[in-house]
Parts: C-alpha cells; structure tokens; sequence
C-alpha cells in the first residue's frame, strides 16, 4: 500500500525521522519499504504490509501506530464525534444471512453534494485516488484512514426504505458503479432494496443508489463482512476493488461504528436522522498472560519489564499485572509467542547478542544398510551406469507380460498405469530403456541403468532389490561384468552363477543361497539381487593378498558340451587340475549355431597362470593345460576344441 510521509506526519505529535531514515526504520523493525518517491513536497511510500497485518496497518492511522512504536513517536488520537441514539424509523435493515457479525448505518439529511476542499482532494491524490464529490470522497479519506470501509447510498433512492443484506441467487444481475454488469453466481453478498440489488457487498456499489449533484439524503454504510465470502466473490468476478483488498485481509468489526462517528466529526452539512448498530455477537478484546522467564528464554535476553509495558502500549495494547489485553485489530495476536515477537521486533534484533547454543552433539548411528546402499551406488556409476527412479506402480499389461501373480492392487490408483504396487523393478526399468531408445542419441547404442527400491507382494511382504539393465552388443557379458563388480566391491568372495542355459539365464549364488539372477529378456539383459540378502553376506573388511611379482601367462580353452551342461560344471574341472598356479578363469564366449552339432554348444574360456613363488614355464604351462584338456575329456559328451 502506498502512504504519504505528509499524511503520516498528521498523526503524529513529534516531527518524524527523515523519509530515508524511517525506511531503515520499517525496514528493520516491521515491514519492507518496496519503494520511495518524491512527490512534490512530499514522499510516497509503497510499504509491502505482510498478509497477517492487513486489519491493523492497511491504513494511515495504523501505519502511524507502527511508526510511533518503532520510532518512539507519540500517536495523536483521531477526533470523532459520538452518535447519539435516534429511534427514527425512516430506514430498515434485514440481514439475512449469517455472514455479517456487525453492520452500522446511519441516515443523514439535507446534505450539500459538492467538490471536495482542497485538502481532501490533496490526500487522496497522494494515495491515487481520484475525487469524485465530498460524500464519496469522505468515505474513500476514512477508509483510507482507520482501515474501515464506507460506503454512501442515495437514501432517496432505496425503495421503501428498506435494505435486506443476503446471498445472491444464480442468474441475478447488478450493474456496479464502473458500469459493468455482473452475473451473479449463487452465495454472493448483495443488498436488495424493492426486489433489484443495489449494492455488492464489500466490492464495489450499484449503480441503481449512487449519490450524485442531485443526492440530498444519504446513507452511510459501515459493515464487517465474512473476509471468504468477499475473497471467493472477488475472485469470481474478477472485480478486486480497494474495499474489497481490506476486507480480505481482516477488519475489526468494533471499528464500524468509529468509522461512522469519524464521519460525523468532519461532515459540515446535514443532520443525522436514523442511526443503526447491529452487532448479534460482540468482539471483545483476547488476554493473554505475558511471562518475562519465557520470553527471555525465546529472545536470549532479558528486557526489562518497564521497557516491555512502554513497547506494548506503543502498539495499543494494554497491560495489568502480565495480562495482555489484545486489542480487536490485532488478529494476528494469538498465543504469548505472538507478543514475544511483538516486543522483540521493536526492541530490536540486532540489540540480542550473538551466542553460540551450547549443547551436547551426540553423532548419529552409522546406518550399514545406507553405507552399502551407496557402495553398490558408486560401484555400479564407476562402470557407467546411469541411476533411475520410478514410481512403485505397474498397470494390467506388466502384469499380462511377465505373468505376476500374489499382487497388492491400490484401492484408488492415481491411474490405470498405476494399479499395482510393483513385485519387481525390472518392468519398469524396462520402459526406461524403451523410451530412451526412441531418441536418435541413444538409438543403436548401449544403454546401462540401474534402480535400488522396494517391491511388493500380496499379503504384506516388502523387500529391497537392487535391479540392472543393459542394453547393446554384449549386453549379457556387460551385465555379468556388472554383478561381478558389484559383488568384489562388496567383499562376497564365493559367489557363482548356477544354471545358464539356452536362454543365458542364471541365478546368482553364494554358498548354497541364492541373491539374485541374471537373465536375457528380448534383446536386453537384466539382473537383479535380493539387498537384504546382500547386506547379510557383505564385509567392510578387506583381507590384503599382495600381487605376484612373476609374469602371468594366458591359454585358451574352447569346449563343446551339451547345451544343458553348467559352465559351472566345466569350471569345477579346470579348477580342480590347475589348483594354486590357475589365477582366474574368464568365460569369455557362448555360441550356439547351425555349424554346431545338434544339440551342442561352446564354451571359450581365457585361463590364466601365475605363481606366486617363480616364473613359470611355457613347458610347466603347457603340461597343467594339457592336463586339463584330458581331464575334461573324460566325459564322453564334452569334446575340446583345440
């Protein structure tokens, strides 16, 4: 909201701080200054009032409050002249609805409409509002002023005298004073006067009682209308007027009847003949118990008590023996934390001394499951993997193509793409590599993924899993390679792979306990290990074996067996004749074709030799791989292919 320095000075007693001084002022102990500019011989502020203090400071009077308290400035107090009850009978409300907990009236005669004098015009050109006539324009000054919206009906024109507040019908029509018309929706606030509406309530007036040159009685209206009801009518609409901006924030309902006694005061014509309060259910002002131990504890430091009681009364609240009393417009102020605050603003933040909090740091258990989580992470991102996350749903045709059964379906899916909890990653990452595809930069070239998360199975059993996929030339030797990684970097050293057969499918065994499987599904390999099954068998602890120092020495070994032969199988046997001087061996080919045997497939295998006590000899190489040779040969199925 924009505010006039000159305007503020008006109400208050001391001179106040220069305009750029006051800026640091609000600044520092209220609210931020959006704007300064010089108008003349004036400044105009354009002060970003926060949300929750519209009711109190959307106003020139509540802003020179504020200033006062964080200045030290003393507040002049706004003159009014009281209404005296008249029990005249030549206006009726109705209010119809629960909406308005208070609506103030009064009815003035033999009013004189004209320009406004100079200084009204002033004060409203300063807050870029145009002057219309001194009726209007008194009501724009006081709502501006004290925060308290006005309204001014022709009384002449409401017929027979009666006003009925309610809620709109659908399909009802009101031409406001802009001249537009509005179709209403139904639960709008609205005046009727004679079966046409004449007023939107808290928006904006109807153009059927507008006061003119021709007006000689009027009606000024000051209300407190429901802040939801006026915000869902101004959105709908789509007509957020001045009014309507601070009825939205929040108004005092005991501000009303102020709002017309300040008319009353500076209206020089006309006499009031009719003045109505209707107020079913009274505001009264919340107390709240102030405790000094407590707000030392919140602030970190202690302020006196005088100092409290003088910041307080500044921002027009009373005080009595540490009761607070919560002034109407204050809505904001709800618990003792509120006042705390309240105080500590104005006294000032930068006056609490910076201290270090001293407390016992107790350092968090180390969680083992997240350590080897990121293990396996960092293995599988070392050997250019690309981690995924996907949601932890699959649809109907997952369920068709892999044959799920034991599922727990949601019962209110986000979508029909998200009707099961997933038993398995491997769906999902599935589509990952699917959609990728389809862009040129990936077409035709490897694509390697991985995904660490839950899955599900009917009735309540949930388990980590740690899933690859491959894709590419090789994809199925490319994710071997990744399970062998994985499980070196985390020290499970007797793992082995059991039935691969015609499918290249396998489980992934350590001991007699299965972890997970590898397996090749329409062109792409995929692999999947069971976390809490690795976690049971990894180890931190790394057993130091020093590398030879003599030359290592490679053969090869191509063998055709039987394509239900384990390469396990023949492993075992190359092992058992090459002992401690056999390094490692590498299945490094599996072929089946049409120039093999029926029934046949071949294993290719790199064998390396080394000792760790000399060099060995092609001669001493050569007989061990002989050995081998006649030793897989005693199978009468399994035939080397030298």
């Amino acid at each position: 909201m924009k505010f006039s320095y000159n305007w503020l000075q008006e109400h208050i007693k001391e001179k106040l701080p220069r305009p750029d001084k006051m800026v640091d002022l609000l600044t520092m102990h209220a609210f931020e200054i959006e704007d300064v500019k010089k108008l003349g011989q004036d400044h105009i502020f354009d002060i970003d009032v926060l949300a929750n203090r519209g009711a109190d400071c959307l106003n020139y009077f509540g802003m020179a409050r504020e200033i006062g308290a964080v200045s030290g400035k003393t507040l002049k107090q706004l003159k009014t002249k009281k209404l005296k009850k008249v029990s005249g009978k030549d206006l009726k409300v109705i209010i119809d609805c629960s909406l308005v907990p208070r609506y103030s009236a009064m009815v003035v005669r033999d009013v004189k409409v004209g320009p406004s004098p100079l200084w009204l015009k002033k004060r409203l050109e300063s807050a870029g509002v145009k002057s219309i006539n001194n009726m209007v324009d008194l009501t724009n000054f006081i709502m501006l002023e004290i925060g308290q919206p006005l309204h001014a009906f022709d009384y002449d024109k409401i017929s027979n005298q009666e006003m009925i507040l309610r809620l709109s019908r659908k399909g009802e029509k009101l031409v406001t004073l802009d001249g537009k018309e509005h179709l209403l929706d139904q639960g709008i606030l609205v005046i009727e006067s004679g079966k046409k509406l004449i007023d939107l309530v808290g928006i904006m007036g109807g153009e059927l009682a507008k006061v003119d040159s021709q007006t000689q009685n009027i009606v000024f209206q000051a209300g407190s209308f429901d802040r939801w009801t006026i915000y869902k009518a101004s959105k709908k609409l789509n007509c957020l007027t001045e009014a309507a901006n601070i009825y939205i924030h929040g108004t005092d309902p005991n501000s009303t009847v102020f709002a017309l006694e300040r008319v009353n005061y500076l209206l020089d014509c006309g006499k009031i003949t009719n003045f109505i309060d209707i107020y079913p259910k009274k505001a009264f002002p919340r107390k709240i118990r102030l405790d000094l131990d407590y707000l030392e504890k919140i602030l970190g430091l202690r302020i006196p008590l005088s100092e409290v009681k003088i910041i307080l009364k500044r921002l027009g609240f009373k005080i009595n023996n540490m009761i607070v009393e919560v002034p109407t417009q204050r809505l904001d102020i709800n618990i003792p934390e509120d006042l705390i605050e309240e105080v500590g603003r104005i006294y000032g933040y930068d006056k609490i001394p910076a201290s270090f909090p001293s407390a016992s740091l107790i350092p968090a258990l180390k969680n083992e499951e997240v350590v080897l989580e990121n293990l396996i992470k960092d293995s599988l991102k070392e050997i250019g993997f690309s981690e995924v996350y996907n949601y932890s749903f699959i649809n109907d045709k997952d369920v068709k193509d892999f044959g799920y059964k034991n599922l727990i379906e949601l019962e209110n899916p986000i979508s029909a793409e998200q009707k099961y909890l997933r038993p398995s990653l491997i769906p999902n990452l599935l589509k990952n590599i699917k959609n990728n595809s389809r862009h040129l930069v990936f077409k035709n070239k490897e694509l390697k993924m991985f995904e660490i998360g839950r899955v599900f199975e009917a009735p309540s059993i949930e388990q980590k899993n740690v899933s690859g996929i491959v894709s590419g030339p090789d994809s199925f030797l490319v994710a071997k390679g990744a399970c062998d990684h994985i499980l070196e970097r985390i020290s499970i050293s007797n793992a082995w792979y059991d039935d691969v057969g015609v499918n290249k499918s396998a489980e992934i065994k350590s001991g007699n306990k299965t972890i997970g499987f590898i397996d090749l599904i329409s062109g792409v390999s995929v692999f999947n290990f069971d976390f809490h099954k690795l976690y049971e068998l990894s180890s931190e602890e790394k057993v130091y074996q020093p590398i030879s120092c003599y030359p290592a020495a490679i053969r090869d070994i191509a063998i055709l067996v039987p394509q239900k032969t384990k390469v396990v199988e023949v492993l075992n046997k190359i092992n058992a004749i090459g002992g401690s001087l056999i390094q490692d061996i590498d299945l490094f080919d599996i072929y089946e074709g049409k120039e093999l045997p029926q029934g046949k497939k071949n294993l290719a295998f790199h064998v390396i030799y080394q000792s760790d006590a000399k060099t060995l000899s092609s001669v001493e190489i050569d007989n061990i791989h002989n050995k081998i040779f006649k030793a897989l040969e005693e199978d009468p199925s399994w035939k080397v292919r030298k």
